[in-house]
C-alpha cells in the first residue's frame, strides 16, 4: 500500500449525538467504500469528548479529488452534516507500511498476545 493517498478527517460531533453519528456513518459508508478507487475507511472515536477521526485510503490523489467533487460525496456529507459542529481535513501520501505480526497472522515469539 506504499502508493496510497490518505485522507484524515477530524470531526467534532455535537454533544449527545455520538451514538447516532456512529450509526449513520456505518449505514452510509458504502457510498465511499464502493467507489472503485477507495482502499478502505476507518472510524475512530478519540478520548477527547465528541471528537472522531475518519481515515480513508485511495489509490491516488486524482481519484480521491474526483470523488471529493462528485454528487455521491456531496450526498454523503449532507447526511453527516447534522451531527457535526466543526472539524478539519488533512491529506497525505503513504510512503511506507510495515505490517505488524498480528496483521501477518503470526505473533512474535517474544510477546504473548492476549485474546
Amino acid at each position: 500500500m506504499a502508493a496510497a493517498f490518505r485522507v484524515m478527517l477530524r470531526m467534532e460531533i455535537k454533544p449527545g449525538m455520538g451514538g447516532e453519528f456512529e450509526r449513520v456513518w456505518s449505514e452510509i459508508g458504502g457510498s465511499v467504500t464502493s467507489h472503485p478507487a477507495n482502499l478502505g475507511q476507518w472510524l475512530s472515536r478519540s478520548d477527547e469528548e465528541g471528537v472522531y477521526y475518519i481515515v480513508s485510503d485511495w489509490v491516488d490523489e486524482p481519484k480521491f479529488r474526483e470523488f471529493e467533487t462528485s454528487e455521491r460525496h456531496l450526498e454523503h456529507r449532507q447526511k453527516l452534516h447534522p451531527y457535526r459542529s466543526g472539524g478539519s481535513m488533512t491529506t497525505m501520501h503513504v510512503v511506507a507500511h510495515l505490517p505488524g505480526s498480528a496483521e501477518a497472522g503470526a505473533a512474535h515469539t517474544d510477546w504473548a498476545v492476549a485474546r
